[in-house]
């Protein structure tokens, strides 16, 4: 099993660890990685493997194994393969991961601003999306836009807490996500505090640790997804 370091601390840019192995893909497995893998909408990081007499083995994305214990470093076409038992030091792509961060962190504002079911999203850079089953109702553009600004320059703490599956299942108001299940499998669920009461919800991603970090948001296209179904998109100003 991989432990995942950026569950704890998703301002880890780098951390020694030790290759546990490669699949049969050529996959890199470590027995530690501060590298996200691809899940609930945030891509997987980028990055490189340093090794001890500081040659680079670059990382194009990370993902999990098929039983999500393990996350898989996808080297990048042409690059040479570890050795098991070789030591090295993990960096990933910072300037990436911390605006997938900020993102992240807006798009858990946006479904406060548009409180209705979250059927789809994506995590991207510059641009991120959420979709909402929102049947008849309309958005206004202006006030949304206030709202979601407001709410980001609150400068609102962001923690993290832990429940059980148990005490999750006897809370299924927590989940706002249709589409995408909180990562189960360990006996407890992480969840995203934001503020004291702004928002609470399961996510295993990563966010900053206050929302004045996300700076100044633009809204993208909205758009009709289906007969219920509505888009938005929003960007970070910079």
């Amino acid at each position: 099993m991989t432990t995942p370091l950026f569950r704890d601390d998703a301002y880890l840019r780098t951390c020694e660890a030790e290759v546990v192995g490669v699949n049969d893909r050529g996959g890199i497995l470590l027995d530690r990685t501060v590298f996200y893998a691809a899940g609930g909408g945030q891509p997987g990081d980028c990055g490189y493997l340093e090794l001890e007499d500081g040659s680079r083995i670059q990382i194009a994305t990370a993902v999990y194994d098929d039983d999500k214990s393990s996350i898989v470093h996808v080297p990048a076409e042409g690059q040479s393969l570890p050795a098991a038992g070789t030591a090295l030091t993990a960096h990933i792509d910072w300037a990436r991961r911390y605006r997938l961060m900020r993102m992240h962190t807006a798009l858990h504002l946006l479904s406060v601003a548009l409180p209705f079911p979250v059927t789809g999203g994506q995590i991207g850079d510059p641009e991120g999306r959420l979709d909402f089953d929102m049947g008849d109702e309309t958005i206004d553009k202006e006030a949304l836009l206030e709202e979601l600004n407001g709410l980001a320059s609150g400068d609102h703490e962001v923690t993290m807490e832990w429940i059980t599956d148990d005490e999750l299942d006897a809370n299924p108001g927590l989940v706002k996500t249709m589409s995408v299940q909180p990562p189960r499998g360990s006996g407890r669920v992480r969840l995203v505090r934001i503020g004291g009461n702004v928002d609470l919800q399961p996510c295993g991603g990563t966010h900053v640790s206050r929302t004045s970090e996300i700076g100044p948001l633009a809204l993208g296209k909205i758009e009709k997804k289906g007969k219920q179904n509505r888009r938005v998109r929003i960007r970070l100003s910079d």
